[in-house]
């Protein structure tokens, strides 16, 4: 495994990031708790030392089951980076959601409980809040960050001038400062090199993309377009012949080189200017070990141009996770 510092933070990271939303329920293509814990076995195994959740996945049962994990393999807090989110609908009251100051310190709090942990490492606004004064969220991220339970904040899912405001605030107001985006970046979606991305080069933030794999697409075992309730973030996307010719040249590249689609799709990110570290979504064990492969894997330039030619432009996605009302769940405690 290959570690490295997290944006132009001194936090270190693994360059693979085990993705924790399939652990629980809610979804039929979720992980019960013994599954779950394999996953994060196997992860250890391979080194990786950073793994992301958020309370909203599964309505906190994510955390539970991760911070469950990690203490029955022994591993020291110190040795682990955790990372959380908050933004999503955690119960039906108009406070059990959104960046407001009040449901930051309640949604930490919440989070700390399930995970069994004194602190997060990463804690991230999974979404803009129009509803939010900017400098509400800043100064409340901040007094997490002074008051232990956070170490490093960070965002996901938004437009570059959204996340451009955010930082220019905190720099202005001297708060507490982005490490790091969570953005929708793969192969198949490339829109975030027009914005986002150079925007987090320019300023210092390491990019966490999630979706790597493009929903699974890029592993070949699916076609674009097919429907599958096991995957909210491809469905009724990558439907174009495009998407089709990007899958067959990561497919093609694989094939000349006897490796599995996976270990190009992900070397490849992991090349990109910014990258820090994929978050690589499991529901098998197995599922880690291309991605962990991809460290090793140098694509030639040739092969690049053969992956990146297929590409066409495309509109902005929308946010594809939808969570399950919290009226219709069973809440995680």
């Amino acid at each position: 495994m290959q570690y490295v510092r997290l944006g132009s933070s001194g936090l270190k990271v693994s360059r693979i990031c085990l993705g924790c939303m399939s652990f629980g329920s809610g979804f039929d293509w979720m992980l019960p708790e013994d599954q779950s814990v394999a996953i994060v076995r196997k992860a250890l195994d391979s080194g990786i030392n950073f793994f992301d959740t958020a309370n909203v996945y599964s309505l906190g049962e994510s955390e539970q089951i991760l911070g469950r994990a990690l203490k029955s393999f022994g591993v020291k807090r110190e040795d682990v980076v955790i990372a959380t989110k908050l933004f999503h609908p955690m119960g039906p009251g108009p406070n059990q959601k959104g960046l407001s100051r009040k449901h930051v310190f309640q949604a930490i709090d919440d989070s700390l409980r399930r995970l069994g942990m004194d602190y997060v490492d990463l804690y991230q606004i999974h979404r803009f809040d129009r509803e939010t004064p900017i400098e509400e969220t800043l100064d409340a991220l901040t007094q997490l960050v002074r008051n232990g339970k956070v170490r490093y904040i960070g965002a996901s899912t938004m437009s570059a001038y959204q996340f451009a405001k955010l930082l220019y605030r905190a720099d202005q107001l001297g708060l507490a400062r982005f490490t790091s985006m969570q953005n929708n970046y793969s192969l198949l979606y490339r829109e975030e090199e027009r914005e986002m991305n150079p925007l987090c080069r320019e300023e210092g933030v390491g990019l966490i993309p999630y979706s790597p794999l493009g929903g699974g697409l890029l592993t070949g075992s699916r076609r674009a377009g097919t429907v599958r309730s096991h995957s909210p973030m491809a469905r009724d996307r990558f439907r174009r012949p495009a998407d089709e010719a990007v899958i067959d040249a990561v497919a093609s590249v694989a094939r000349e080189r006897g490796v599995g689609p996976a270990e190009i799709a992900i070397a490849w990110l992991l090349a990109q200017p910014s990258v820090t570290a994929p978050i690589v979504g499991a529901t098998k064990a197995s599922h880690l070990e291309d991605p962990v492969k991809a460290l090793d894997t140098r694509l030639t330039a040739e092969e690049i141009a053969k992956l990146e030619s297929a590409y066409e432009t495309q509109p902005p996605l929308p946010v594809y996770f939808r969570p399950p009302p919290p009226e219709t769940q069973t809440r995680a405690r």
